[in-house]
C-alpha cells in the first residue's frame, strides 16, 4: 500500500491524512485538487471550519548517507521516506574548486603571500558536507509541518552510547545487565562491518560477535577486538588466533585488522551533526523528544520489522506497538541546486566555455520533472523524467530507463518543479 496523502483545506490548513482510495475518490468527485505530487498532498475545494485533527508524531533517524523520516498517528506508521544525502559531493566539489582556485592563483599572482587572518567562522560551525545533512533534515522537517498536523518530533539522538539503559542511575556491573544489554554494541559492530562476515563476506545470515585475539590468550571485550561472524565461520574459528586462523590469507588477516582500528566515518559525521539538528528542532517550537541506537533496535527486533531507515525513524523512542499500514515509502535523494561557477574548465583547469546567467528557457529550467509525448523519431512514446535545459529550445531528458534527447520544449509538460530533490518509490519493505 502506498503513503497516506496528505489533505489541505481550501484555507492551506492541514487535515488528517487519508488513504490513497479515500484521495482518488475525492479527486475524482470533484471535491480536490492536487496540490502537490512529491509529497503526494490534495486540496480540498472548500473550507473545514474547527477541523478536529488527530497528533501525529515525525521520527527522524538521522544518518551520514540516508537520513529515515516516519509519520506516525497514534501507533500507526501512515507515511514514510528515506532522504539521500549528498555530504560526500559536497566534499569533492569544493576540493575540486579550491584546487582550480589555487591553481589560477599560482598563475596569476604567483609571488602573493597566502592569508589566513581574514577567515572567521561562526559559534558551534560545521564543514558544509555536514551542514548540508542538517539542512536536509530541517527543509522536509518544515514542508511536511505545512501538510500535516504534527505535533511532536521524535530524533534519534545518540547513536551509539552503551551508557544509555532505562535506568540512568545503574553503576558497576548492572550496566551490562539491562533490558538493552548487547544491542548498542551489535548495531556499532553491524554498522562497522556493512552487516556481513568478516571472514568469508556472507550477508543477510544472523552474525554472531567474535574475538578477533581470543579473551583465552589475554584479549579484551574492547569495540576495536570485537568483528563479526556467521556461525560456521566462528565455530572454526575457536580459540584460535586471527593470524593461525587466516594463515593462508594474509591480505584478508591485514584487512580485518586494519578495519578493526578504523574508526566510524559515518558514525563520527552522524555525531557532529547530532547536536546541531536537535538544537534547530527545539527552534520550531514542537516537543522533541530523542532515543538511542540501542532502543531503536531494540524496538524494530522486538516488533519484527525489516531493517530499512524509515521502519528506524518509525522505531525511535519508546514503542509499545505499530502497524505498518504503507509499503512503499518515498525515495529522496538531495540534488542541490546547481552551483554558481559561470566558467567551465577542461580537467587541467583551463577555462573552456562560459554559461549564460539565465536558467529559465521556454518556461523550464534543468531539474524540473516533465510529461514529454514525442510524436516521432527514436524515442517515439511518452516519457517521464528530468530536464537539461537549453537555450536552443531542444532538451535533454533523464529518465529512468535512460537518456532521452532530443526533446523539444513544446511536447513538455511540467509535472513537479525543480526544488533541489529527486523523487522516486520503493517497492521493497
Amino acid at each position: 500500500m502506498s503513503n497516506f496523502v496528505f489533505v489541505l483545506d481550501t484555507n492551506k490548513r492541514p487535515l488528517d491524512p487519508v488513504p490513497p482510495g479515500q484521495a482518488r475518490r475525492l479527486l475524482k468527485q470533484g471535491k480536490a485538487a492536487v496540490f502537490r505530487r512529491y509529497p503526494f498532498t490534495i486540496i480540498l475545494k472548500y473550507a473545514v471550519p474547527n477541523p478536529k485533527v488527530q497528533p501525529h508524531q515525525l521520527k527522524i533517524d538521522p544518518g551520514s548517507k540516508t537520513t529515515g523520516l516516519a509519520i506516525v498517528q497514534g501507533d500507526k506508521v501512515v507515511w514514510g521516506a528515506e532522504v539521500k544525502h549528498r555530504g560526500q559531493q559536497i566534499k569533492n566539489d569544493l576540493e575540486s574548486r579550491r584546487a582550480i582556485r589555487r591553481n589560477r592563483r599560482n598563475r596569476k599572482t604567483r609571488y602573493r603571500k597566502p592569508r589566513f587572518l581574514n577567515r572567521n567562522r561562526v559559534k558551534e560551525w560545521l564543514p558544509p558536507s555536514l551542514q548540508s545533512r542538517v539542512e536536509n533534515i530541517l527543509t522536509w522537517v518544515n514542508r511536511l509541518r505545512r501538510y500535516v498536523p504534527i505535533t511532536g518530533i521524535f530524533q534519534e539522538l545518540v547513536k551509539f552510547d552503551t551508557q544509555a539503559m532505562q535506568n540512568p542511575e545503574v553503576s558497576g556491573v548492572e550496566y551490562q545487565q539491562g533490558e538493552l544489554a548487547g544491542y548498542e554494541v551489535r548495531e556499532y559492530l553491524l554498522e562497522k562491518w556493512g552487516r556481513k562476515c568478516a571472514y568469508c563476506g556472507v550477508t543477510d545470515i544472523r552474525l554472531e560477535i567474535d574475538h578477533i585475539v581470543p579473551r583465552s590468550k589475554g584479549a579484551s571485550n574492547r569495540a576495536s577486538n570485537l568483528t563479526l561472524a556467521c556461525h560456521p565461520c566462528n565455530q572454526r574459528k575457536g580459540n584460535q588466533d586471527i593470524r593461525d586462523f587466516l594463515g593462508k590469507k594474509p591480505d584478508l588477516v591485514k584487512r580485518i585488522l586494519a578495519q578493526a582500528k578504523q574508526p566510524l566515518k559515518d558514525a563520527a559525521a552522524v555525531n557532529s551533526t547530532r547536536w546541531a539538528l536537535f538544537n534547530k528542532l527545539k527552534d520550531t517550537g514542537l516537543p522533541v523528544e530523542t532515543g538511542t541506537g540501542g532502543r531503536t533496535k531494540y524496538n524494530r527486533t522486538r516488533l519484527g520489522l525489516p531493517k530499512t531507515h524509515w521502519l528506524d525513524a518509525a522505531c525511535v523512542g519508546v514503542v509499545e506497538s505499530l502497524q505498518v499500514v504503507t509499503t512503499q515509502p518515498l525515495l529522496i535523494v538531495a540534488k542541490g541546486w546547481g552551483n554558481r561557477q559561470m566558467c567551465t574548465t577542461n580537467k587541467y583547469g583551463f577555462p573552456v566555455k562560459h554559461r549564460t546567467r539565465c536558467k529559465t528557457f521556454f518556461g523550464f529550467q534543468t531539474g524540473d520533472m516533465v510529461r514529454a509525448i514525442l510524436p516521432s523519431g527514436k524515442f517515439t512514446g511518452t516519457h517521464v523524467g528530468r530536464l537539461t535545459v537549453r537555450e536552443s529550445g531542444v532538451f535533454e531528458m533523464k529518465t529512468p530507463k535512460g537518456k532521452i534527447s532530443p526533446v523539444r520544449y513544446k511536447y513538455c509538460k511540467s509535472i513537479h518543479r525543480n526544488d533541489g530533490y529527486m523523487y522516486a518509490f520503493s517497492t521493497n519493505v
